[in-house]
């Protein structure tokens, strides 16, 4: 598209060159690696495995450096890689409940079983820079406890053992769920095939998104009833084994927001649930998923659509940041054929409104 750049194909090589250099920098500087990256950028590495579907920490963390710390760009490394892989088979459905938990806080009651576990997180540091990071000082240790080994009873099902909460949807309707990567997106959604598109979609719309429920733009009234960070084990179905083999852990960040409902004809007064589930530590994108996810459950709840968080056509179509970037920067291509067609056509249009103007004065005359 670019080859009727002066210069041609010469120009693009070395504009290549030149985006290696400055992605290198100073060269008096230490190179930064992909081990540091993982490390101390783990936010950044986290979001790129999350919104690229690919849970893989040092391809996330390549792509970061290679993306020069763009993360859409570094996004949109991961998904392209991650179209280039086979697909094996699926696993079973994690239980969250086994999670061997990190973190894990509840808004709707003070002591739960198990306890609150504040684990690491920016919620109690002050918002200040710390010159001491700019000096390299080494950070406190951290005093150490045994993980949890015993099953971590989630907010969920003690509100459900009252039936103060719906019932979880029933997994063995559909044992199979939507694959949006093998099968284009057809609305109206199920909820599976949304939850994928909200789970890989951008933060920053997904978090707008979410405040906007808040402001008043859709029937939400939200506690968050649970959100918890930690390990679950990956277990997939293989026809020569009697048993579920295991595969590995992943971290993922789980939150159930509940939501008020005041029922209906087929259902009592009870509280609704709002779900997200992403890779790594990354409880901020949680929440805005499931806040979101709440709101496009309006038309299965039978409430009004008044809000643009509650068009699921809205929301998911342009919740993703690649498709989003795709469109918005293919106005740097070419497009000088367009752009003559419409200067001819203001031209022209401006020549017969003076034309205009001036039979309009001579009659006037």
């Amino acid at each position: 598209m670019y080859v009727a750049v002066k210069g041609g194909e010469t120009a693009i090589d070395n504009a290549h060159r030149l985006l290696a250099d400055r992605r290198r920098g100073n060269r008096d500087v230490a190179e930064l690696g992909l081990d540091h990256i993982m490390e101390q950028l783990s936010q950044a590495v986290d979001r790129v495995m999350s919104e690229g579907a690919l849970y893989d920490r040092e391809l996330a963390a390549l792509a970061i450096k290679q993306a020069r710390g763009d993360m859409i760009e570094a996004i949109f490394l991961a998904r392209a890689y991650r179209t280039t892989l086979p697909r094996f088979g699926y696993t079973n459905p994690v239980d969250t409940a086994a999670m061997q938990v990190e973190r894990r806080i509840s808004a709707c009651f003070k002591d739960l079983p198990g306890g609150q576990l504040l684990g690491p997180t920016f919620d109690y540091t002050h918002r200040l820079l710390d010159p001491g990071l700019a000096e390299g000082a080494t950070p406190e240790t951290p005093e150490t406890r045994a993980p949890e080994q015993a099953r971590m009873m989630r907010v969920s099902d003690f509100l459900g053992q009252e039936g103060l909460l719906e019932p979880a949807p029933d997994g063995s309707a559909k044992p199979v769920p939507d694959d949006i990567a093998r099968t284009p997106m057809t609305y109206p959604l199920d909820r599976d095939a949304r939850l994928q598109a909200l789970a890989r979609g951008d933060e920053g719309f997904l978090l707008s998104m979410a405040y906007s429920t808040q402001r008043g733009y859709a029937r939400s009234h939200p506690f968050a009833g649970e959100i918890r960070i930690g390990e679950v084990e990956l277990e997939l179905e293989v026809p020569e084994l009697d048993f579920a083999a295991p595969l590995g852990r992943i971290q993922v960040t789980e939150c159930q927001m509940v939501n008020q409902f005041q029922g209906s004809a087929k259902a009592p007064p009870q509280f609704t649930r709002g779900y997200g589930l992403v890779f790594g530590q990354a409880e901020r994108k949680a929440m805005a998923m499931s806040l979101v996810d709440r709101s496009l459950r309006a038309t299965e709840l039978g409430e009004d659509l008044v809000a643009p968080a509650q068009d699921e056509e809205f929301v998911i179509a342009h919740a993703d940041n690649v498709q989003a970037t795709g469109f918005v920067e293919h106005l740097k291509l070419p497009h000088y054929v367009d752009f003559q067609s419409e200067l001819d056509l203001v031209r022209r249009l401006r020549a017969e409104a003076a034309a205009g103007t001036g039979e309009a004065r001579e009659a006037a005359e």
